[in-house]
């Protein structure tokens, strides 16, 4: 069981990779958050997933706090794209 754990482990970070690649290419900002949201998910995925195999508890709360950060970082992003969204606006008018 362990061993099939670390073949998904290395399986998610196959496709985060892929993931990655394609959303890098794309230079908007929004690209760029998807990409930190993609590698975030992937991370709490892959620790869990390694917490499991070598049943290492303390790692479920570091995967808990990368998660915990990565919608702390959407929410700030959000944020700020919309205030940037207002000034825009006001300045025009």
């Amino acid at each position: 069981m362990t061993e099939f754990m670390f073949v998904i482990a290395a399986f998610v970070l196959s496709t985060i990779a892929l993931g990655l690649l394609g959303i890098l290419r794309r230079p908007g900002e929004v690209d760029r958050l998807m990409a930190a949201q993609l590698l975030g998910t992937g991370s709490v995925a892959i620790l869990l997933l390694l917490s499991v195999a070598t049943e290492a508890k303390p790692v479920i709360d570091v995967a808990l706090m990368l998660a915990l950060l990565a919608a702390f970082a959407a929410v700030a992003f959000v944020r700020s794209a919309s205030s940037d969204g207002e000034n825009a606006t006001s300045m025009r008018h």
